[in-house]
């Protein structure tokens, strides 16, 4: 197990999530599954908890907890279900232009609401041109007078149309590429906001991931986060903290495919024996574990850097969501074999497990992307 440094009152925070995870969430995962439907008795049970006040400061009403608790709560409750650990770090994401660009009105406006889990948000970046290539956004807000009057569409938002605010980057200048690029606080009502397609998900599938559609819509100045063009700067500001929790999510699906694997493997008799008795499989958990713990070790390591206000963390994030994410793709895909032809039915969660893992390699920044980050800091820096 990885050290961490965690206060006395987090890790009693991290033990009950772990509790609830385990008693309360896991029975709901496979229905989630099944149904697709957002689940809102979990989303009402982590803001009871506090959980969802986790990554908001105590003076906006939150629980200041460090960001190495948050990505080891994200952890816990992605070990039994990745939906439900979404919520906590889209939660996350969809606030965190807030808190670094956002003014103390700003802030005082909308982070309570966040942090006690009454309002839930959304991150706007993604649009169905416009995916690792942010420059080719097509979205534009213009000024008029006291208002900007967005206009264009985000595609594949998490929370998309359940969200109450969401952070919608848009083009206030098209001349100068992600430099005109600029951050908005647009709330669900406002006039001329609507929300398209609801998609249907290989994985996830009791998250709601939406097209959010700009038609005149209406924006207070006010509600511009920074100056204008500081939007591309939030954004990678923001994914640069936030792909920690991807990595933890995705390491939380490998730890609960690698419990899964070990605990049938111990059960399944073949030729009068456990399969844990087979080097063979012995070999395959053994990698499975390794691969789990190397995950565990570079996503707390970012967390950490994060909380000790280190500046230069961007590869080290980049290098844990990449990492994390693409061994729960392997580790699912381990627990499968291991389960064999149980491990291809429903009736057992490793095939969840496994189309849950994928997008992590997707969302948040694609491995690709990851690599280009990580290879870049290496030649510049390196």
């Amino acid at each position: 197990m990885a050290v961490v440094h965690l206060s006395e009152d987090e890790r009693t925070m991290i033990e009950t999530i772990r509790e609830i995870a385990r008693e309360r969430v896991a029975p709901r995962a496979a229905e989630i599954d099944h149904t697709g439907k957002f689940p809102w008795d979990m989303k009402e049970l982590l803001a009871q908890q506090g959980i969802l006040g986790m990554p908001f400061p105590v003076e906006y009403e939150g629980t200041g907890s460090s960001e190495l608790a948050v990505v080891m709560a994200i952890e816990e409750l992605a070990r039994y279900c990745a939906t439900t650990s979404l919520i906590l770090a889209v939660q996350q994401l969809g606030s965190l232009p807030i808190l670094l660009g956002g003014n103390h009105e700003q802030k005082s406006k909308y982070i309570p609401a966040l942090a006690s889990g009454e309002w839930t948000a959304a991150f706007g970046l993604t649009e169905a041109g416009s995916g690792s290539d942010a420059a080719a956004m097509q979205t534009v807000a213009v000024r008029k007078g006291d208002t900007y009057i967005l206009n264009g569409s985000k595609r594949f938002i998490t929370n998309g149309g359940l969200a109450q605010v969401n952070s919608i980057f848009a083009l206030t200048d098209t001349t100068v590429g992600t430099r005109g690029i600029s951050a908005f606080l647009v709330e669900k009502d406002f006039p001329g906001f609507s929300v398209g397609r609801i998609e249907e998900k290989m994985g996830i599938k009791g998250s709601q991931t939406a097209e959010l559609i700009f038609t005149d819509c209406e924006v207070p100045a006010e509600n511009l986060l920074g100056r204008e063009g500081d939007g591309f700067k939030i954004a990678m500001m923001t994914l640069d903290r936030t792909r920690p929790g991807i990595g933890a999510q995705a390491l939380g699906i490998a730890q609960g495919a690698l419990d899964l694997a070990v605990s049938y493997s111990k059960q399944r008799i073949q030729f009068g024996k456990p399969i844990s008795d087979n080097q063979g499989i012995q070999f395959m958990l053994a990698d499975m574990a390794t691969k789990v713990e190397a995950s565990r070790l570079l996503v707390y390591n970012v967390a950490e850097m994060i909380d000790r206000g280190d500046t230069h963390f961007s590869k080290y994030s980049a290098m844990a969501k990449m990492f994390a994410s693409d061994s729960a793709m392997e580790v699912t895909n381990d627990a499968i074999q291991i389960l064999g032809g149980y491990g291809y039915m429903k009736e057992y969660p490793a095939e969840r497990m496994m189309r849950d893992a994928k997008i992590t390699q997707i969302y948040e920044g694609t491995n690709q992307i990851q690599r280009l980050v990580i290879a870049r800091d290496l030649i510049m820096n390196g």
